[in-house]
Protein backbone atom coordinates (compact mmCIF):
# COMPACT_ATOMS: atom_id res chain seq x y z
CA UNK A 1 0.00 0.00 0.00
CA UNK A 2 1.45 3.35 -1.01
CA UNK A 3 1.10 6.55 0.96
CA UNK A 4 -1.04 9.26 -0.60
CA UNK A 5 0.79 12.33 -1.80
CA UNK A 6 -0.28 15.35 0.28
CA UNK A 7 -2.29 18.06 -1.45
CA UNK A 8 0.40 20.60 -0.51
CA UNK A 9 3.98 19.93 0.49
CA UNK A 10 5.52 21.64 3.51
CA UNK A 11 7.35 23.91 1.05
CA UNK A 12 4.07 24.81 -0.67
CA UNK A 13 2.44 25.60 2.70
CA UNK A 14 5.38 27.83 3.64
CA UNK A 15 5.12 29.70 0.32
CA UNK A 16 1.35 30.12 0.77
CA UNK A 17 1.86 31.55 4.26
CA UNK A 18 4.60 33.89 3.05
CA UNK A 19 2.35 35.01 0.20
CA UNK A 20 -0.47 35.88 2.62
CA UNK A 21 2.01 37.74 4.82
CA UNK A 22 3.35 39.72 1.84
CA UNK A 23 -0.16 40.83 0.89
CA UNK A 24 -0.84 41.90 4.50
CA UNK A 25 2.37 43.94 4.71
CA UNK A 26 1.57 45.57 1.36
CA UNK A 27 -1.94 46.44 2.64
CA UNK A 28 -0.45 48.30 5.60
CA UNK A 29 1.43 50.64 3.24
CA UNK A 30 -1.49 52.93 2.58
CA UNK A 31 -2.61 56.45 1.71
CA UNK A 32 -6.11 56.98 3.17
CA UNK A 33 -8.95 57.85 0.78
CA UNK A 34 -12.55 56.70 0.15
CA UNK A 35 -10.87 53.56 -1.16
CA UNK A 36 -7.33 53.66 0.27
CA UNK A 37 -4.33 53.70 -2.07
CA UNK A 38 -2.29 50.70 -0.92
CA UNK A 39 0.39 48.35 -2.19
CA UNK A 40 -2.11 45.54 -1.67
CA UNK A 41 -2.68 44.97 -5.39
CA UNK A 42 1.09 44.92 -5.90
CA UNK A 43 1.24 42.14 -3.29
CA UNK A 44 -1.58 40.25 -4.99
CA UNK A 45 0.14 40.49 -8.39
CA UNK A 46 3.53 39.47 -6.98
CA UNK A 47 2.15 36.50 -5.10
CA UNK A 48 0.34 35.18 -8.17
CA UNK A 49 3.34 35.69 -10.46
CA UNK A 50 5.85 34.18 -8.04
CA UNK A 51 3.79 31.32 -6.61
CA UNK A 52 1.53 30.55 -9.54
CA UNK A 53 -2.21 30.18 -9.68
CA UNK A 54 -2.77 27.41 -7.16
CA UNK A 55 -0.47 28.57 -4.36
CA UNK A 56 -1.09 32.25 -5.10
CA UNK A 57 -4.87 31.87 -4.93
CA UNK A 58 -4.51 29.88 -1.70
CA UNK A 59 -2.42 32.76 -0.32
CA UNK A 60 -5.24 35.14 -1.20
CA UNK A 61 -7.81 32.89 0.46
CA UNK A 62 -5.67 32.58 3.63
CA UNK A 63 -5.20 36.38 3.64
CA UNK A 64 -8.98 36.90 3.45
CA UNK A 65 -9.63 34.33 6.18
CA UNK A 66 -7.01 35.92 8.46
CA UNK A 67 -8.74 39.26 8.02
CA UNK A 68 -12.19 37.75 8.49
CA UNK A 69 -11.27 36.29 11.89
CA UNK A 70 -10.05 39.69 13.03
CA UNK A 71 -6.33 39.85 12.40
CA UNK A 72 -5.38 43.38 11.29
CA UNK A 73 -4.24 42.44 7.78
CA UNK A 74 -6.27 44.96 5.77
CA UNK A 75 -5.41 48.59 5.06
CA UNK A 76 -5.45 50.82 8.12
CA UNK A 77 -4.55 47.78 10.24
CA UNK A 78 -8.17 46.65 10.12
CA UNK A 79 -9.59 43.17 10.34
CA UNK A 80 -12.81 41.39 11.16
CA UNK A 81 -16.10 40.88 9.34
CA UNK A 82 -16.92 44.61 9.41
CA UNK A 83 -13.86 45.36 7.25
CA UNK A 84 -15.02 42.86 4.62
CA UNK A 85 -18.69 43.78 4.82
CA UNK A 86 -18.09 47.55 4.60
CA UNK A 87 -18.12 49.61 1.40
CA UNK A 88 -14.55 48.73 0.34
CA UNK A 89 -14.78 45.05 1.28
CA UNK A 90 -15.84 44.10 -2.24
CA UNK A 91 -12.47 45.16 -3.60
CA UNK A 92 -10.70 42.99 -1.03
CA UNK A 93 -12.96 40.02 -1.84
CA UNK A 94 -12.45 40.78 -5.54
CA UNK A 95 -8.77 39.89 -5.18
CA UNK A 96 -9.93 36.29 -5.10
CA UNK A 97 -11.42 36.78 -8.59
CA UNK A 98 -8.00 37.98 -9.78
CA UNK A 99 -6.45 34.82 -8.35
CA UNK A 100 -9.06 32.59 -9.96
CA UNK A 101 -8.52 34.25 -13.37
CA UNK A 102 -4.79 33.69 -13.04
CA UNK A 103 -5.32 30.07 -11.95
CA UNK A 104 -7.67 29.41 -14.87
CA UNK A 105 -5.26 30.92 -17.40
CA UNK A 106 -2.40 28.89 -15.96
CA UNK A 107 -4.44 25.68 -16.20
CA UNK A 108 -5.49 26.42 -19.79
CA UNK A 109 -2.23 27.71 -21.31
CA UNK A 110 0.54 27.43 -18.71
CA UNK A 111 2.90 30.16 -17.57
CA UNK A 112 3.27 32.27 -20.68
CA UNK A 113 3.93 35.96 -20.15
CA UNK A 114 1.21 37.24 -22.49
CA UNK A 115 -1.45 35.06 -20.88
CA UNK A 116 -0.25 35.97 -17.39
CA UNK A 117 -0.65 39.66 -18.24
CA UNK A 118 -4.09 39.11 -19.78
CA UNK A 119 -5.17 37.03 -16.77
CA UNK A 120 -4.07 39.68 -14.29
CA UNK A 121 -5.68 42.50 -16.27
CA UNK A 122 -8.94 40.56 -16.62
CA UNK A 123 -8.80 39.62 -12.94
CA UNK A 124 -8.26 43.25 -11.97
CA UNK A 125 -11.21 44.34 -14.14
CA UNK A 126 -13.38 41.73 -12.40
CA UNK A 127 -12.08 42.94 -9.03
CA UNK A 128 -12.94 46.54 -9.94
CA UNK A 129 -16.40 45.51 -11.18
CA UNK A 130 -17.23 43.37 -8.13
CA UNK A 131 -15.85 45.98 -5.74
CA UNK A 132 -17.71 48.82 -7.40
CA UNK A 133 -21.06 47.00 -7.30
CA UNK A 134 -20.37 46.15 -3.65
CA UNK A 135 -19.40 49.77 -2.91
CA UNK A 136 -22.60 51.13 -4.46
CA UNK A 137 -24.75 48.53 -2.70
CA UNK A 138 -23.28 49.12 0.79
CA UNK A 139 -22.76 52.88 0.63
CA UNK A 140 -25.34 54.87 2.63
CA UNK A 141 -28.61 53.43 1.34
CA UNK A 142 -28.60 54.43 -2.30
CA UNK A 143 -26.66 57.69 -2.09
CA UNK A 144 -23.95 56.43 -4.45
CA UNK A 145 -24.23 56.49 -8.24
CA UNK A 146 -22.19 54.39 -10.63
CA UNK A 147 -20.38 57.45 -12.01
CA UNK A 148 -19.49 58.67 -8.52
CA UNK A 149 -18.31 55.22 -7.46
CA UNK A 150 -16.15 54.87 -10.56
CA UNK A 151 -14.63 58.31 -10.01
CA UNK A 152 -13.82 57.47 -6.37
CA UNK A 153 -12.87 53.81 -6.63
CA UNK A 154 -11.71 52.93 -10.14
CA UNK A 155 -10.50 55.75 -12.41
CA UNK A 156 -7.80 57.05 -10.03
CA UNK A 157 -6.50 53.51 -9.48
CA UNK A 158 -6.08 52.37 -13.10
CA UNK A 159 -2.72 54.06 -13.82
CA UNK A 160 -1.40 53.25 -10.35
CA UNK A 161 -2.45 49.59 -10.59
CA UNK A 162 -0.95 49.37 -14.10
CA UNK A 163 2.35 50.58 -12.67
CA UNK A 164 2.10 48.13 -9.77
CA UNK A 165 1.41 45.32 -12.24
CA UNK A 166 4.45 46.23 -14.34
CA UNK A 167 6.65 46.39 -11.25
CA UNK A 168 5.23 43.07 -10.01
CA UNK A 169 6.13 41.43 -13.33
CA UNK A 170 9.65 42.86 -13.26
CA UNK A 171 10.25 41.66 -9.71
CA UNK A 172 8.01 38.57 -9.68
CA UNK A 173 9.46 36.89 -12.77
CA UNK A 174 12.99 37.25 -11.40
CA UNK A 175 12.04 35.96 -7.96
CA UNK A 176 10.09 33.05 -9.51
CA UNK A 177 13.20 32.06 -11.48
CA UNK A 178 15.47 32.45 -8.46
CA UNK A 179 13.37 30.24 -6.17
CA UNK A 180 12.16 27.97 -8.98
CA UNK A 181 8.64 28.17 -7.57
Amino acid sequence: MSAKKPLLSARDMAYVALGAALIAVCAWISIPAAVPFTLQTFGVFCVLIILGGKRGTLSLLIYLLLGLVGLPVFSGMRGGPAALLGPTGGYILGFLLTGLCYLLAEKLVGKKLLYEVVALVLGLVLCYAFGTVWFIHTYSAGEMTLNRALSLCVWPFIPIDAGKMLLAFLIGCRVRKAIKA
